[in-house]
């Protein structure tokens, strides 16, 4: 059986839950407020909205590998060091972005450091630690949960971050979040533990075998080639929405409150996702997720864009927006058990950051060329449709690579 430190074992179980959820839903949420920043530094500084997308794009790509990474040092070091951290980490992005004098400082402080303290101090790290607390058949619930808190910052966090930008100036916002992302270190203490011992039924392997062998394994493989749209999706609506909006002659407010919907209404879709992934074949959830997103964004570009629409494209999104996680967190846990889950969700989730890395980076890239964001719509439409039919031929069973071998 998987075993943790005593420490964690004495932590009441809904403890564990509530302050994973909270940490969950501030980290992901300021990280959502970021869309909102493009005009106000743009306009500012002076720079391209290539400029803007290519550092958004470095911070995914960055959140995308320092996951693994974290991933396995919380699975064998403990997740409170790697939360705070991470913490640390990511404060000092945010603090940075607001006093960077050149878009290359704004590359290593919004790029390189808010993506490595993001990667350290998010959702993955914690749904890690619920994976070694929770039953296995409750984990997908709890996956769910740990989702909708996640999606809850974001609904929390937009209309924040946008007051923060009109009354006080994107630096200064940028500083008051900052100081918002303190609360996460004193809620990582109960989150203290590590993985030891072994996965009742499936062998003791060192990490680097463990990722050979996952990674040998067929269905797996479908799995993290998925994880690569909804990365391209998410990354491109939450960075070049809320300008695409004011591009269609509506306000700024529009588009925070379009990223604030998509998380409000992704608190039920996770919460389904969660609930339903414990009674359907996580597969056929997950294609189904990714041709609803086509389908949705197709209508959106064909009806004539008003506030209206706006708000509905956003709630139909939000129903779909990251129900992927805990239905892709829960197929990890079946094929390999929840002991490498830190290090193999991670892997999945570097491949969802380079679908974001090329979301973010060809939004910026195509307005500037064309002026318009037409194109990497389109795109979006044919990787949803694509990404359905990946998800189809997984098989849903533990990986026979991963079993004990009979002494």
């Amino acid at each position: 059986m998987i075993a943790v430190d005593s420490l964690s074992r004495r932590v009441p179980l809904w403890l564990i839950i509530g302050a994973g959820c909270i940490i969950a839903m501030t980290t992901f949420g300021i990280r959502s407020t970021m869309g909102l920043f493009t005009l106000p530094i743009t306009e500012d500084m002076g720079w391209s909205r290539e400029s803007y997308g290519i550092a958004m794009a470095v911070q995914n790509l960055v959140w995308g590998f320092a996951q693994p990474i974290a991933g396995g040092l919380a699975d064998k070091y403990g997740t409170t060091r790697i939360l705070i951290l991470g913490t640390l980490i990511y404060l000092a992005g945010l603090a940075g972005m607001a006093f960077s004098p050149s878009e290359g400082t704004f590359f290593l402080t919004a790029g390189l450091m808010m993506g490595t303290g993001i990667g350290t101090a998010s959702f993955g790290i914690v749904m890690a630690a619920f994976g070694r607390a929770v039953p296995p058949e409750k984990r997908s619930v709890v996956y769910g949960i740990a989702t909708a808190a996640s999606s809850f910052g974001q609904f929390l966090f937009a209309p924040l971050g946008q007051a923060f930008i009109s009354s006080f100036g994107w630096q200064m916002a940028l500083l008051y979040l900052a100081a918002i992302v303190l609360i996460v270190i004193p809620l990582a203490v109960p989150l203290m533990g590590k993985s030891s011992g072994v996965d009742q039924g499936r062998a003791d392997l060192p990490f680097r075998e463990a990722l050979s062998r996952a990674w040998a394994h067929g269905s797996y493989k479908l799995l993290v080639i998925g994880f690569f749209v909804c990365g391209f999706h998410l990354a491109f609506v939450t960075v070049h929405m809320p300008a695409y909006l004011v591009q269609c002659g509506l306000s700024p407010a529009v588009g925070s409150w379009a990223i604030a919907i998509i998380g409000l209404f992704n608190v039920v879709g996770s919460l389904m996702a969660g609930w339903l992934g414990g009674l359907l074949p996580k597969r056929y959830l997950l294609s189904s997720i990714y041709l609803t997103r086509a389908v949705a964004t197709a209508v959106f570009l064909i009806i004539p864009v008003s506030e209206v629409t706006a708000y509905i494209y956003a709630a139909t999104l939000g129903m779909v927006w990251l129900a992927t996680v805990p239905l892709t967190a829960g197929l990890v846990t079946q094929f390999f058990g929840p002991r490498y889950l830190g290090m193999l969700y991670g892997v999945a989730f570097l491949s969802h950051q380079v679908g974001s890395f090329f979301g973010i980076w060809m939004g910026g890239w195509v307005y500037d060329a064309t002026g318009s964001y037409s194109l990497v719509w389109y795109l979006g439409i044919l990787l949803g449709l694509a990404s359905a039919a990946i998800h189809l031929p997984i098989r849903e069973r533990d990986a026979a690579s991963f079993a004990a071998v009979p002494v």
